[in-house]
């Protein structure tokens, strides 16, 4: 995949600005608070229709402005050019393809993949399940078109099996119509964590080569944490297996008002040489964790979807020392876009200097150095 243009509107700090990217490397360079991650977040933004940052889209609106555009332009790994574009203002988000608006966000999706890495990644580790359930989600979601479809349904009939734990005190409630919905959520936790053990799988193919080649610390491997192990999937008599087990929780179910068993709880976690990341590692074994794994899930789209995702890295370089840089380079191959943020370009070596294009960032301006 390669960005050929990228036009922002009212985007954070930044009035107006397009970009007409023609080298592999764009290197954003200028002090803290100046815009350079703004540009990032915009491609992220526009691959994704989330930001990375913050949870509440509208402060990616100018201060003073009503709204915010984002657009760019892409060629696939089939060499065909398309178009994507996403409006938001207070009413919410119009996202569109070759300028035709979609009305589902699974229309939208997995047509740009961009891979993120940001110093807020320690999250991952250090955060809540739910941050990891989120990274796994977001993830998927461009990696297999059909997930976010998928996941919208769990998340509609968890919704409505909720509902009905709220009103069991209704004269009305049907324990019948309960098991249907019970029924229509198994089937949906089976599909979803299917997938995500695939993926995880995938992942962890490429993640030992990856983290022994810049970290040469040990072993390293993801392990996902689910109700349903990978022994039970493979059980003829999973889904009577999970309606038992649902069933030995309804009593608790009832008193709580809530599901207390699905893959909307699940997890997972990063081991070095068998020890849980989160517990037993520095910062530093932990920050060289993530990078690795993030690693890995380019080799995962290069290999497994046959895409080349694009790059994104913000200020990464400014706490690894010059083997761990370069070993992480050596990664990216040389047909690969990236995107990197940096407020010292002596970060940068000179061989990646070289291939660049170098744009120098005040207060929303960019100034491209010829």
């Amino acid at each position: 995949m390669f960005l050929k243009s990228l036009e922002l509107n009212n985007f954070r700090n930044i009035s107006k600005v397009t970009f007409n990217f023609d080298k592999n490397i764009n290197i954003f360079i200028g002090n803290n608070a100046q815009g350079k991650t703004n540009v990032l977040e915009s491609i992220y933004f526009l691959a994704i229709t989330r930001s990375h940052r913050t949870h509440n889209e509208l402060n990616l609106i100018k201060s003073g402005e009503l709204y915010t555009k984002v657009s760019g332009a892409f060629t696939n790994d089939m060499e065909d050019v398309h178009s994507l574009s996403i409006l938001l203002n207070e009413k919410g988000k119009k996202v569109s393809v070759d300028n035709i608006v979609q009305r589902k966000i699974s229309n939208y999706l997995s047509r740009l993949n961009v891979i993120m890495f940001c110093p807020d990644d320690l999250e991952i580790i250090k955060g809540s399940p739910s941050v990891r359930r989120r990274f796994l989600n977001i993830e998927l979601s461009q990696f297999r078109s059909d997930y976010v479809f998928l996941y919208k349904e769990y998340n509609q009939i968890l919704k409505q099996r909720n509902e009905y734990l709220k009103r069991k005190n209704n004269a009305k409630f049907d324990r019948t119509y309960f098991s249907i919905i019970t029924d229509k959520l198994i089937e949906k936790n089976i599909e979803l964590v299917k997938i995500r053990y695939d993926f995880i799988n995938k992942i962890n193919n490429y993640l030992e080569k990856v983290f022994e080649n810049i970290a040469k610390m040990g072993t390293l491997k993801i392990k996902y944490k689910s109700f349903i192990s990978e022994n039970d999937l493979k059980r003829s008599d999973l889904k009577e297996f999970l309606t038992s087990r649902y069933n030995s929780l309804f009593t608790n179910e009832l008193l709580q008002k809530t599901t207390l068993l699905g893959c909307h709880k699940d997890d997972f976690k990063m081991y070095l040489n068998n020890l849980d990341v989160t517990e037993f590692c520095s910062q530093g074994q932990q920050r060289l964790s993530i990078l690795s794994l993030k690693l890995a899930e380019i080799e995962v789209f290069i290999n497994e979807k046959q895409t080349k995702p694009i790059i994104l890295l913000d200020d990464i370089f400014s706490e690894l020392d010059e083997v761990k840089k370069n070993n992480i380079i050596d990664y990216f191959k040389d047909d690969v876009q990236i995107f990197i943020t940096t407020t010292d370009i002596k970060d940068i070596n000179e061989e990646l200097k070289e291939k660049s294009c170098i744009y120098v960032v005040e207060n929303g301006n960019f100034k491209k150095e010829e």
